[in-house]
């Protein structure tokens, strides 16, 4: 059997406090860079392998920013907030409920969700999304987040009405454009007490901390390494706290977390 697991030592150039990874377009070419207030320093290569700086500098306004991975996979997480399943009127699992979300679901900041045809009622779920930097397999809870590269803003968006419909969640979560990832990896947060916030056209509609979160990252990271083999860029959302509901054609929503930023998408019509 091959001995995959997650080695347990630095990245190759030690990620800084605060540091928050992005990845752009200068119009020309895909960078990856460290925002810096409104700036951008770039960076050689993916910042899995090490942080070292081109001496090359955008403004931000300048570039359009991306998302800020590019997942084998997305593992998410059902009712793991206590809140949100007494919201759902469903029991608190015994071990974390996986599901995967493909990755052509993927799309970034600004990028637009498209609505299906196929479904009547589209929902947003704001979420913290953990970022995975290095290989891991079978990790234990102690080890699990110095596999982790950092933290970003995650919507699992949800076709309402064909998950109650098919039972299973592959098609519910699965259309593209249905997982909205951004605006970058912050480096350096606390996943036990993180304050995730959804807006509808700027309307409060989600507010919850993941300190209500049934199982945490660490137990995440284990528990799936334990299934799966975790790769870099990999990104685990962690489940969404009480408040979720529709957004329609024309809405903008927001996911904003503390320490990190704030993820925008506008919903439109295919």
């Amino acid at each position: 059997m091959s001995k995959r697991f997650c080695k347990h030592r630095p990245f190759s150039v030690k990620l800084k406090p605060n540091m928050k990874i992005v990845r752009f377009s200068d119009s020309t070419r895909i960078r990856y860079g460290i925002l810096d207030g409104e700036s951008i320093q770039t960076i050689v290569e993916q910042p899995n392998r090490g942080i070292k700086q081109t001496g090359e500098e955008f403004s931000l306004s300048a570039v359009t920013l991306l998302v800020p991975c590019l997942p084998a996979k997305i593992i998410a997480l059902g009712t793991n907030y206590r809140k949100h399943a007494d919201e759902l009127g469903m029991k608190v699992p015994d071990n974390p409920l996986i599901f995967l979300k493909p990755s052509t679901s993927i799309i970034g900041p600004d990028e637009e969700i498209i609505y299906p045809a196929m479904s009547q009622q589209v929902d947003y779920e704001g979420e913290l999304g953990v970022i995975i930097g290095k290989l891991a397999w079978r990790v234990s809870e102690e080890d699990a987040l110095n596999c982790v590269m950092g933290y970003t803003c995650f919507n699992d968006v949800t076709a309402r009405d064909l998950q109650r419909l098919d039972g299973q969640w592959t098609r519910a979560k699965g259309f593209d454009t249905f997982a909205p990832v951004g605006p970058c990896i912050e480096t350096s947060l606390d996943p036990g007490n993180i304050q995730v916030e959804t807006y509808l056209n700027g309307e409060l509609k989600q507010r919850g901390n993941t300190s209500d979160l049934v199982f945490g990252v660490p137990r995440l990271v284990s528990f799936i390494s334990h299934v799966m083999t975790l790769l870099p860029g990999d990104i685990i959302a962690t489940g969404t706290p009480v408040g979720v509901g529709p957004m329609l054609p024309g809405d903008t929503v927001e996911i904003k977390i503390e320490g990190i930023g704030t993820l925008r998408n506008k919903v439109v019509n295919p």
